[in-house]
């Protein structure tokens, strides 16, 4: 297959990394397009060490060119890119030396076979981590090759005991069928006597093995303890503390209740063979009897491997949460919040019959001024199979409430201070298991939990609970933030991505990571070595931290954008720098939409437009923000966006988008099927005015008013932009001072805004378009690019169409 039809059947990450490649002066993407086979057939290694083999292949080139010019021409519709055509015949003309095209070509052939190596690369992971999944299948089927031992041990004892009471019975039968007979003659006793030693001795072999097997029972169960207590418990509690945050991990406990249920059941055989070897010796016992000599050790180690496992199998398996909280692990005064314990040991003779209390912190954390809370509600709850929908043991406590104790805190009991979002509490539940004649005490605890008093306190809230269950494995370190350690880059990517993941079910590629890593650690190579702090991740820059940034973000495309995000038309992370290069040389009307790095929770995009001496120019509209998304969906703002042009025709300038998707098949499904004045939108649609400025900034603001005439053509009594800034006494009426734009404080060297802002768009009366000139990177020089003429001020009436 040839390298270019290969490149276009790569996964769309790859294609972007193809765009981003063409988007380099040299070798025009159409260009590679049209010659695709000639292209990769010729030798460019050697013509760009040889001048008259380059010349040659430059003259072919040429002659190729004018064929497919001459194709282009039999159509009216390809206009356009006859005149692409000609442009590129006209620059590789004008190249010079030919081995200088020669030498472009061949390296854009070898990008191209890196791109490609990366996505095969890319793949053989993929098929590695597929092959690692039957590992872990292999794991599991470890431990149920394990278990079915187990089993099959425990039914060969049973069978063991049936023939040792057996064994026993025919001894004791003949030995007191022995004594009633009488027998007086020496001889005949003898041979009796020899005959009942020769029993015994087969029976003290017996109880030897039958004991024997006993241990072996006993050190597999230990062995299967350890691997569900220190291996596959642990493993499920991390995968429940990740999931809490968003990760995509199974928590289920079905798997771990049947495992831990079959060891359980096997453990009280153990003890009902055990209690039969104690009946056996009560009926006959004697000398070096070895069930005296080993049964009580063997009692204790089954008891005590018992009770390991039941300690253990008590877990809470929803942790608590609040119907409207933004997650697990968040709790409110005053407001209920529900949690679930369950028992992994599943007797149904125990249903309904164990009691589980509910409690709050155990132990005053040494923090000062510590709050201190009462549980409210039905505190205790039996364990049923009623209330699971796999039939588990669980107590579910749906209708708790926190109340804080008027006398709570502590009182200078130590210096250290956390706020009330980084208190952390724990929530405790106590139970007894009785079965059989045993009796253990079972305690099971939740994940610390954050505690507020009112919902501005959730975000921050919610900050603590990410931070904590992304790093520690302490399950009960309530002093965490006391001394709180930071995160590797690769964790807090993998957790950012994880709450768009389960907000959107699409999380963050590694561009959009990237970006963010770039933001908080300004340009890098690498940022593998990158440790991020607590306080970099939500306390500098108070009010406006990157946490509140990239909430804000979270909260609009849930609320918002669910299904653009879900269907990859956001760009989203990507900085104003990135968009410019994505853009710089793509076709007119080419967009991308990608979230703002000033504005909490707004998302804007950019397009190019061209002038008439084909210079490229990109304009972005100031960011929509969640209410403005509100009134009007972000597809039909795409939709009905315009822009005055020069003859004072509104035009649409939104036409693909990036890297080249029509803009109608991008978000056509997403239209309103009403249009023009049917639209649910129109009267939001109506209200939207667009000037032109030949100034450096302008004035926005709102012109809807009791002060605007009615009527077709709305119009401010007061006239045109600039006469409204005198209005509000502006010294410098074009540069007004809410036109101001800052430099975000979260990023690191941050880009401050254009200085030619050509274009305004009124979503709100702050809406404005930028037009930024693009300039040339380093290394490309096809193109000199310079800033579109100005236009004067226009006023536009309903220019939503």
């Amino acid at each position: 297959m040839a390298q270019w039809d290969r490149l276009n059947q790569l996964p769309a990450v790859y294609q972007l990394q193809l765009h981003e490649l063409y988007d380099r002066d040299g070798l025009p993407m159409d260009v590679r397009q049209y010659l695709a086979v000639w292209i990769e057939k010729q030798d460019w290694k050697r013509a760009a060490q040889n001048h008259d083999y380059a010349r040659v292949l430059l003259q072919v080139l040429l002659e190729n060119l004018d064929i497919q010019h001459s194709r282009f021409s039999q159509e009216k519709a390809f206009l356009l890119e006859r005149h692409h055509i000609r442009r590129y015949k006209y620059y590789f003309q004008h190249l010079g030396d030919p081995c200088v095209l020669a030498q472009t070509i061949q390296w854009f052939l070898e990008k191209e076979e890196e791109i490609l190596q990366s996505a095969d690369m890319a793949e053989q992971v993929q098929r590695l981590q597929v092959e690692d999944k039957p590992m872990e299948i292999n794991s599991k089927q470890e431990v149920e090759r394990k278990m079915a031992g187990l089993r099959n041990e425990v039914q060969c004892m049973e069978h063991a005991m049936v023939c040792l009471e057996e064994q026993q019975d025919e001894f004791d039968f003949k030995y007191q069928t022995y004594k009633m007979e009488a027998v007086v003659d020496e001889a005949l006793m003898k041979e009796r006597m020899s005959v009942f030693q020769e029993l015994i001795n087969k029976l003290n072999e017996c109880r030897k093995t039958t004991l024997s097997d006993l241990k072996k029972i006993l050190d597999q169960t230990k062995d299967l303890i350890d691997i569900l207590v220190g291996k596959e418990l642990v493993e499920w509690q991390r995968r429940q503390q990740k999931a809490c945050i968003g990760a995509p991990d199974n928590d289920c406990l079905d798997q771990l209740e049947n495992w831990f249920t079959c060891v359980a059941a096997c453990l009280f055989q153990v003890r009902e063979f055990l209690k039969k070897l104690e009946e056996l010796v009560g009926k006959m016992t004697y000398a070096n009897d070895p069930v005296k000599a080993q049964k009580p050790a063997l009692q204790r180690r089954a008891d005590e491997l018992l009770k390991d496992l039941l300690k253990s199998s008590f877990v809470v398996e929803t942790q608590p949460s609040m119907p409207q909280g933004k997650g697990p692990q968040v709790l409110r005064t005053n407001v209920q919040f529900s949690v679930k314990t369950r028992l992994l040991v599943k007797f149904p003779e125990l249903n309904h019959s164990m009691k589980v209390n509910v409690s709050m912190d155990r132990k005053t954390p040494k923090i000062k001024r510590c709050r201190r809370f009462n549980i409210v509600g039905t505190t205790t709850k039996a364990l049923n199979m009623a209330e699971s929908h796999s039939g588990g043991m669980v107590a579910d406590f749906r209708h708790l409430t926190l109340k804080e104790q008027k006398s709570g805190g502590g009182k200078g009991v130590s210096d250290i201070s956390l706020s009330v979002t980084e208190e952390l509490h724990i929530i405790y539940f106590d139970t007894v298991f009785e079965l059989k004649g045993l009796s253990v005490e079972l305690q099971s605890s939740t994940l610390p939990v954050v505690i507020i008093s009112n919902s501005s306190q959730q975000q921050s809230a919610w900050a603590s609970v990410l931070w904590f269950n992304m790093i520690s494995q302490d399950t009960k370190d309530v002093m965490f933030f006391a001394s709180c350690p930071p995160a590797t880059w690769s964790q807090f990517g993998e957790m950012l991505s994880w709450q768009f993941l389960s907000a959107t079910k699409r999380g963050l590629n590694d561009d959009q990571l990237d970006m963010i890593a770039c933001r908080l650690f300004g340009q890098r190579q690498s940022y593998d070595t990158c440790l991020v702090t607590w306080s970099k991740f939500c306390k500098e820059n108070v009010p406006e931290t990157f946490w509140v940034w990239f909430d804000g973000i979270l909260v609009m495309v849930k609320k918002c954008l669910e299904d653009l995000w879900s269907d990859g038309h956001i760009m989203g992370f990507v900085s104003k720098e990135k968009e410019r290069a994505l853009l710089k040389r793509k076709q007119r009307g080419t967009f991308l939409l990608r979230f703002s790095e000033s504005v909490i929770g707004g998302i804007t995009f950019s397009w190019v437009e061209i002038d008439d001496n084909f210079k490229p120019d990109l304009k972005t509209v100031q960011p929509f923000t969640t209410n403005d998304l509100s009134q009007i969906p972000l597809p039909e703002i795409i939709r009905n966006f315009q822009i005055l042009q020069a003859d004072n025709i509104p035009e649409n300038p939104l036409l693909y988008l990036y890297p080249d998707i029509p803009k109608n098949k991008a978000f056509g499904k997403y239209y309103s099927e009403k249009t023009g004045d049917d639209s649910p939108y129109i009267e939001y649609i109506k209200t939207k005015l667009v000037f032109v400025s030949k100034e450096n900034t302008m004035e926005a603001r709102s012109l809807l008013s009791s002060d605007m005439v009615q009527g077709g053509c709305l119009q401010p009594v007061n006239g045109l932009c600039g006469e409204v800034a005198e209005q509000n006494a502006n010294p410098d009426p074009l540069n007004p001072p809410m036109e101001m734009y800052h430099p975000d404080p979260m990023v690191s060297g941050s880009v401050t805004a254009p200085e030619q802002d050509l274009l305004m768009y009124l979503s709100d009366p702050n809406q404005v378009v930028y037009s930024i000139p693009l300039q040339d990177e380093q290394g490309l020089s096809d193109f000199s690019f310079q800033e579109i003429n100005c236009l004067p001020p226009i006023l536009c009436e309903n220019v939503f169409q």
